[in-house]
């Protein structure tokens, strides 16, 4: 019976999560994030993964692990003991320092980042549902300067808000080698973006104007995995994701006010728009030794280029950069070491280690230049109680804006995870 009411309240858990998450993506003055580059298009994009994938550089596309739920590959639902009930929730947080010339900041941030459940369905099938953010847009950027006629004059720039989506994934297990999966997506969000211009002397008016974007899409994500055995317990795995690109759909609302009597307000829906999200084609390979050591290779390729996100007010207003949609490419390394998972003494030598590296090259151009970032990453995974339930945890140094004539983002970030595992689908002699 206790078992009984315990996944209820799983399943109870997601229910109520998906409207709360979906609340704090569209309510002005939260921050899934911050970044001065995220005024650009849709905002920054989220990198994906759980946990246990961003200690390890993001990688995840040909990772086969019955531990830990994957959710960069729907092919890797499959990896799993038959009566398993797997859950995983993420948080995580960013300390931010922006520089221009002499100019700093100093930004934090704290969220919610993924929530998902996963179980078989009928032998080598599994299904796997969840939460996660596409992208963020947190920034505020404001200036004064001095005028001989009007006084003082402050500019501000401020923006929130962002993508998310919920996600269904099922996959399925041929000649106990090959898996095959496929990912339905619904993406939903708000994106606010306004900027002020005010002055000392009052006889002036001041003008604000902006633009409000509630966004929706519906895309479908694929993936393989093909897994070759080597001898003496390694492996080889192949892994390949494609995205398609999807129409995005909802309505823009733009205003303009110059003092109190100058207002204009427009509104028109983005259907006709012809605006799209990028595609996404993933590609990674793998080696595994045993239950101890695991190392990837992933690189990930999104065309944005044709998008029209330079067409829309909302998208494009960004002062006086040129900003164009184009192609982003990252790059990402990592592994993971377990020293002894049955080790009775020494509880350090049972957790999972991780560490890893990447390089990304931003989705858009400023001023013909993309805005890339490099990093690496730590990680850990401390056992919990019994089976495979664990406590992840990682961090993340890099820099974003490369060029010399770009503002350069020094962050840290770390991630928190809790993997849940259960035996669900067991029967048992009594009750």
């Amino acid at each position: 019976m206790f078992a009984r009411m315990k996944r209820i309240s799983w399943l109870a858990a997601l229910l109520l999560l998906v409207p709360v998450w979906g609340a704090n993506g569209q309510t002005d003055g939260t921050y899934g994030a911050f970044s001065p580059y995220s005024v650009f298009g849709v905002g920054n994009l989220h990198q994906g993964g759980t946990a246990w994938n961003r200690g390890m550089g993001g990688v995840g596309i040909a990772a086969r692990n019955n531990r830990y739920v994957n959710i960069m590959n729907p092919a890797s639902v499959t990896a799993r003991d038959s009566l398993s009930f797997m859950s995983d929730f993420g948080l995580n947080g960013r300390i931010a320092i922006f520089q221009e010339g002499s100019k700093k900041a100093v930004n934090t941030v704290f969220n919610i980042d993924d929530f998902v459940i996963s179980f078989p369905m009928w032998r080598h099938t599994a299904f796997m549902v969840g939460i996660r953010p596409v992208s963020d847009v947190g920034y505020q950027i404001s200036s004064s300067q001095i005028n001989v006629e009007t006084g003082k004059q402050t500019f501000v720039s401020a923006g929130n808000g962002g993508i998310y989506q919920v996600f269904a994934a099922a996959g399925a297990t041929l000649w106990n080698r090959l898996s095959l999966g496929a990912q339905f997506n619904y993406n939903f969000g708000n994106i606010n973006k306004k900027a002020s211009l005010t002055y000392s002397d009052a006889s002036y008016r001041s003008s604000n104007s902006g633009d409000s974007l509630q966004v929706h899409s519906i895309s479908a994500k694929f993936g393989l995995q093909y897994e070759q055995p080597l001898g003496k317990g390694s492996s080889l795995t192949f892994g390949a994701t494609y995205q398609l690109s999807s129409k995005l759909n909802g309505y823009s609302i733009h205003y303009r006010e110059l003092g109190s009597y100058d207002r204009t307000r427009s509104s028109a829906t983005l259907d006709e728009k012809s605006l799209k999200m990028g595609d996404e084609l993933g590609l990674g390979i793998a080696y595994k030794y045993g239950d101890r050591f695991f190392v990837e290779f992933d690189y990930t390729r999104t065309n944005w280029s044709s998008s029209g996100l330079d067409q829309v007010s909302g998208f494009s207003n960004v002062g006086t950069s040129v900003f164009a949609p184009s192609v982003g490419q990252r790059f990402g390394l990592g592994m993971e070491f377990t020293p002894n998972r049955s080790d009775i003494r020494y509880f350090l030598r049972r957790c999972t280690y991780r560490a890893g590296a990447y390089y990304d090259q931003s989705y858009y151009t400023v001023d013909g230049a993309h805005v890339n970032a490099v990093g690496v990453t730590l990680g850990m995974t401390l056992p919990i109680f019994r089976w495979y339930n664990g406590l992840s945890l990682g961090v993340d140094f890099g820099r974003r804006g490369l060029a010399s004539s770009q503002v350069k983002e020094n962050y840290f970030g770390f991630n928190v995870g809790i993997n849940v595992f259960d035996i669900w689908f067991q029967k048992r002699p009594y009750e």
